[in-house]
């Protein structure tokens, strides 16, 4: 049943093939299997899941159902949800009981999703190999030695590996789709508030964005019906109608103007990442789409603009935890200063110190205006390139990450190289733009991810793409090796 899209695992409970019971067990005979050398999951909720379960499956006798009705996912855990442990990978929440669900978590399981676990992840969202996790690194089920990617690299591994059929994710710089293309999945960041971002943990507000991890377009369009929507709980919910996004995945790609950053295909890029890249514009070609080059002449400046922006705002959203509230707090604090002090220096782990430090100071007297003020502008002129380059072409295309997944603990002492690994995914969040990335070929038995980004709310026009690629090829449809049975 593990070898199934979501999609076709919709149409096998549909026709009572299985019982959404019988799936669901499936599922957490593996997690039970396979998590324990993989640590893709935080949290598993076997017996909800098991009564969530029989619940579809009498829905279904009464035909009160949805092509999800009966679903097993998982969560990424930084979403609340009700009455289970929200940690976001910290040990500064590792004793925190959401009370509330996030209305992603609402939407889904309005949808009649299953819940099988929360998914580990970065601490607070923050990396790019999910390994400043307060409860240890994940693998790679591709390669055993090497990273998930992050910070939704738990998410990305119990997808990959066949833990669970579809996973959510968030992106505030990349942490959808790079783990997406490290681990052969697809992976969409939606446009800034086309997703609830209510319940969701702060990092950076005008960056995070919640969105669906999955085998296939197709799989990810079923999960944006349910997923997408205006909530005003959130402020930076937008009100724009939702799609069908299943409607428009066969629609023909003949006429369809494809731009090809030139910054995105410099010497930088790996050789053999660059020709996987190229075998996929020729056969977007073949297939009616015409090409075109275009440029992006601020992008050399995101990883500055990035840091400079998600800390400062990750300096003030991290502020609340404090020892007071609720989280962790430190034994027999001396005085106030001592409890914030030690709390906080006990509760969180080394790159979130980093990035709540270096927040803290680009946003001092002093230093804001010639460091926080100034990104801000830039980021202006980042979003006026994305908008010319849009004006010309309908999607724009390239590598997702600059190589393919790199071994556990490469990178861990040279931060500036672990944020390169985010340098193609960035921009998309500072300009609030939807970008997918899909499967795209192979290097030395590592999966290479292609990145498609459009225009804002074009979420259905790269679900196009992404499918009639999909259709033409079986990138998507490879499993690793040890995780088949």
């Amino acid at each position: 049943m593990h070898n199934h899209t979501l999609t076709e695992l919709s149409i096998l409970l549909k026709n009572k093939k299985i019982s959404s019971k019988e799936l669901t067990q499936h599922f957490l005979t593996r997690i039970e299997k396979y998590d324990p050398e993989l640590n893709s999951f935080i949290t598993v909720t076997a017996e909800q899941a098991l009564q969530q379960a029989d619940l579809a499956d009498k829905q279904r006798e009464k035909e009160i159902t949805g092509p999800l009705t009966g679903i097993p996912i998982a969560h990424k855990d930084i979403f609340c949800t009700k009455s289970i442990k929200t940690s976001c990978a910290s040990k500064m929440l590792d004793n925190f009981i959401a009370p509330y669900d996030a209305s992603l978590v609402t939407a889904l399981k309005q949808a009649g999703t299953v819940l099988l676990g929360k998914t580990n992840m970065d601490e607070f969202a923050m990396g790019s190999s999910n390994e400043t996790s307060f409860y240890g690194p994940v693998k790679n089920p591709w390669d055993l030695t090497r990273v998930p990617g992050g910070s939704s690299g738990g998410s990305s591994a119990a997808v990959a590996a066949r833990l669970t059929p579809a996973a959510t994710g968030t992106d505030t710089g990349g942490s959808i789709r790079q783990p997406a293309a490290l681990c052969n999945l697809t992976g969409l960041k939606p446009t800034y508030g086309r997703i609830s971002r209510y319940g969701l943990v702060a990092f950076a507000s005008s960056l995070d964005q919640g969105g669906p991890m999955a085998l296939s377009a197709e799989d990810a369009a079923l999960l944006m019906n349910a997923m997408a929507g205006f909530d005003e709980k959130d402020s930076t919910s937008i009100d724009e109608v939702v799609p069908d996004y299943t409607h428009s995945l066969n629609d023909s790609l003949e006429g369809l103007k494809i731009g090809l950053p030139k910054e995105y295909f410099s010497a930088d890029l790996d050789s053999k990442m660059a020709t996987c890249i190229e075998n996929a514009i020729k056969l977007y070609e073949s297939l009616g789409a015409s090409i075109h080059t275009v440029s992006l002449p601020n992008c050399h400046l995101v990883i500055p603009l990035y840091y400079i922006i998600a800390s400062a705002e990750c300096s003030s959203n991290l502020a609340r935890f404090d020892g007071i509230r609720y989280g962790y707090r430190c034994d027999k604090p001396t005085d106030l200063r001592d409890l914030y002090e030690r709390t906080r220096t006990e509760g969180f782990g080394e790159e979130v110190k980093r990035r709540i430090l270096m927040g803290t100071y680009v946003l001092s007297a002093g230093y804001y205006d010639a460091y926080y003020v100034k990104a801000q502008k830039i980021r202006g002129l980042m979003i006026q390139d994305f908008e010319q380059a849009l004006k010309k072409v309908d999607v724009l295309l390239g590598p997702t990450t600059p190589s393919t997944a790199f071994k556990l603990g490469e990178k861990t002492k040279d931060p500036v190289s672990m944020y390169l690994s985010d340098i193609y995914t960035i921009a998309v969040n500072l300009a609030g733009l939807p970008a997918l990335s899909m499967p795209a070929g192979f290097i030395n038995k590592l999966p290479v991810g292609m990145q498609c980004i459009g225009r804002p709310f074009a979420e259905a026009k790269l679900l196009n793409v992404a499918h009639r690629y999909q259709q033409v090829t079986d990138w998507h449809k490879k499993l690793p090796e040890n995780f088949q049975q």
